[in-house]
């Protein structure tokens, strides 16, 4: 068995919340702005829209060439999985190298670095292939066995480039 029980009682409220801050204003004080003071700094704020500055700069549409140029770039790296013939007498160990690809006097040279050496610099071919890789920046050997010539494919916001490059004789 269940018993229920209720029991009313009337309750009376007199006023309402803002009866709880008596004499003060939200912010603790007894101070009262006017109409007219609100009025008024409110108009004196609207003449000072100036845009706040915002940390780094701004990108524009004429300039996000430049500004993506100045970004420090990592380098892309390449496996050399076998070594490669420079010239008559030197050879490209295996390795990993950086590669930067620059224009100079008209022609293009793709330079492999080991640290701060420069390894090995080759006289490229500019080419508007992209060699259907996903990245902007790329680097890639390809090899073809049967003909044991290998392709550097190079790749940056400013050129792709290639150049054939003989394996060395490994005797």
């Amino acid at each position: 068995m269940t018993l229920f029980l209720t029991i009313n009682t009337p309750s009376f409220a007199e006023g309402d919340l803002w009866d709880n801050f008596g004499d003060q204003n939200f912010y603790g004080t007894k101070e009262v702005v006017s109409d007219e003071d609100f009025d008024k700094a409110i108009e004196s704020k609207k003449g000072n829209k100036k845009p706040k500055k915002m940390k780094g700069e701004s990108i524009q549409e004429s300039n996000e060439t430049q500004v993506i140029n100045q970004i420090p770039e990592e380098l892309p790296v390449i496996c050399i999985s076998t070594p490669i013939q420079i010239n008559d007498t030197a050879v490209l160990p295996i390795g990993h190298y950086q590669v930067i690809g620059e224009k100079r006097n008209g022609k293009i040279y793709l330079k492999l670095y080991q640290s701060h050496y420069l390894m090995a610099e080759f006289e490229a071919s500019e080419t508007l292939e992209d060699y259907n890789e996903p990245e902007v920046q790329f680097v890639k050997l390809i090899t073809d066995e049967k003909d044991k010539q290998l392709k550097i494919i190079y790749g940056s916001i400013d050129f792709n480039a290639y150049v054939n490059v003989k394996q060395a004789n490994q005797e």
